[in-house]
């Protein structure tokens, strides 16, 4: 029987000053790793389009696939609470909408949380979602749904009027029930207002050190994405090599005749 960490948990982990480790993942073996290594929360990031579809952003991700990952995610996890990303679409239009589809991340895929960007403009749908007993974690900041508008992947609140948006948007969502709140590309000394002034975790990416807790994507630290090498990622191990000579030292047994050999073989 599983023993998911709970929102309550992780709620609780900001009162106990326990920092909060997050990382992506979107299939079964990464999941079984990071659940064994004793990650805290996995997140189904809708970054598996551009980490792991190609995608150029993460706007193309439908909900098929978030629920295909999520369900992938769920089977390799068993202590890790796992929250899913909502995709570009899926919650935009209107609320009913939105619920139906917070809902099939849950019943269909298994998920046990859903995440979703936006501040005041999304209250009402986080305050509808978390009133049919789902629970939302908020984004706010920089985010990747917001690239067109925002000019690119550009750090947000550097600016005085932006800073009060971002405060603006972390106490709304706050209030409209989200158990925590992504807070990405923002200056560290606003991540920490932001972060003092609530009282449910912080989560940052490229936030500084204030936050609650920090999440990456799984690939960036691990060197398996070359598209790009954000400043707020730190590298904890290069295995692009290691699989590369890997594959290589294959090839080159399988076209010289060295594999298989006789322990591979049947008789």
């Amino acid at each position: 029987m599983k023993n998911t960490k709970t929102v309550l948990d992780i709620q609780r982990m900001k009162v106990e000053g326990e920092k909060i480790a997050v990382l992506t993942a979107y299939d079964y073996p990464f999941a079984r790793l990071m659940d064994l290594a004793g990650i805290d929360i996995i997140l189904v990031g809708d970054s598996v389009g551009s980490v792991v579809s190609g995608y150029d952003n993460t706007l193309p991700v439908t909900m098929d696939e978030m629920i295909y990952h999520t369900r992938a995610v769920i089977r390799g996890s068993s202590s890790a609470l796992v929250v899913a990303d909502m995709p570009f679409l899926s919650y935009q239009i209107d609320i009913v909408e939105a619920r139906r589809n917070a809902g099939r991340l849950i019943k269909e895929a298994g998920a046990q949380a859903v995440k979703l960007e936006g501040g005041e403009n999304v209250a009402a749908t986080i305050r509808a979602i978390v009133d049919m007993d789902v629970p939302v974690m908020g984004h706010i900041g920089l985010t990747p749904q917001s690239i067109h508008r925002m000019g690119g992947y550009k750090v947000q609140g550097k600016e005085d009027a932006q800073a009060r948006q971002l405060l603006a948007d972390a106490r709304a969502v706050e209030a409209a029930g989200a158990f925590a709140l992504v807070l990405e590309g923002i200056p560290a000394p606003l991540a920490q207002t932001i972060t003092a002034g609530l009282r449910i975790p912080t989560i940052g990416i490229g936030a500084g050190v204030h936050c609650d807790g920090q999440v990456l994507v799984i690939h960036d630290i691990l060197g398996l994405c070359e598209k790009y090498s954000p400043k707020f990622v730190k590298r904890y191990a290069d295995v692009s090599g290691t699989i590369g000579r890997g594959i290589a030292d294959y090839i080159r047994e399988v076209k010289g005749g060295a594999f298989p050999g006789e322990e591979h073989s049947f008789k």
